[in-house]
């Protein structure tokens, strides 16, 4: 991730490696989803960028360490908006009709 730069707020008493070890596994999160995540990627897909960011941390607290667990959740996501927006934009959409 040679072209992105990420900054964090930190307090004395908080340890710079976990610190450190965070933004990269954050960073390989990116890569696994967008695949070799690059500036753009983030600022066209902020929501994407930061829900990836929500799912892995809680509170400013690793909540998940699994990479596999955190796309997996991802991916669920991903399939629930599309069915969603597929559910809209379809023609029986339960009380909503097309006029033609």
């Amino acid at each position: 991730y040679a072209s992105l730069y990420f900054c964090c707020a930190i307090e004395d008493q908080d340890n710079e490696l976990i610190t450190l070890e965070i933004i990269h596994r954050y960073v390989e999160l990116l890569d696994k989803y967008f695949g070799s995540v690059c500036e753009l990627d983030i600022i066209f897909n902020f929501e994407k960028a930061y829900f990836i960011l929500d799912e892995f941390l809680l509170g400013g607290e690793v909540q998940e360490t699994s990479k596999k667990n955190v796309l997996k959740a991802i991916e669920q996501a991903d399939l629930l908006q599309e069915k969603t927006e597929t559910m809209y934009h379809s023609k029986s959409f339960i009380g909503f009709k097309k006029a033609y």
